[in-house]
C-alpha cells in the first residue's frame, strides 16, 4: 500500500466513522455503545488485536459525550470516587436496588458473592456485559 492508498483509506474511514468519533446526538451515542459491544465481542480476550485501536477511539468518543451529559457526569463522578471494579459494581447495585441474584452477567448468586467479597475478580467478559447492561464505559471498572 502506498501513501496515496493509505490516505484514501483513512479518508473513507473518517467519512464513515465521523458521527461515532465525535458524538453529537443520543442516537449516535447509542449506536456507538452497540458498536463497541460488537467489536469487543469480536476481539474477545485478545490483547494485541488491531481492532483495539478502533475500540479505543470509540471509547474516547463515548467518554467525551458522557462528560457533556450532566446526569451521566454526576453518575461517573460518584463511581470515580470509589476504588475499583467491586466498588463500581456495588454502586450500580445500590443505585438500581439489585441483589446478588439480579446480576446474571457475572453468573450465579455465589459467584456474585465471591466477586463482591474479593475472592474473585471481575473478568473482561463480566465487565463487557455489565458495561452494556448499565450503559457505562468499561473503564469505570478499572
Amino acid at each position: 500500500m502506498n501513501s496515496t492508498q493509505f490516505k484514501s483509506a483513512c479518508n473513507d474511514f473518517i467519512t464513515i466513522a465521523a458521527p461515532y468519533l465525535k458524538i453529537q446526538h443520543d442516537s449516535h451515542y447509542n449506536e456507538a455503545l452497540e458498536l463497541i459491544e460488537s467489536l469487543m465481542e469480536d476481539v474477545g480476550e485478545s490483547s494485541d488485536n488491531p481492532m483495539d485501536l478502533v475500540i479505543d477511539l470509540l471509547a474516547n468518543a463515548i467518554s467525551e459525550y458522557e462528560n457533556q451529559d450532566e446526569d451521566i457526569s454526576k453518575f461517573e463522578e460518584t463511581l470515580t470516587r470509589t476504588s475499583g471494579g467491586i466498588d463500581t459494581l456495588r454502586t450500580l447495585m445500590d443505585q438500581h436496588n439489585l441483589g446478588v441474584a439480579d446480576i446474571p452477567e457475572i453468573g450465579s448468586k455465589s459467584m456474585v458473592s465471591r466477586v463482591l467479597s474479593g475472592e474473585r475478580e471481575l473478568s473482561k467478559h463480566h465487565i463487557e456485559k455489565l458495561s452494556i447492561r448499565f450503559g457505562i464505559s468499561p473503564a469505570l471498572f478499572f
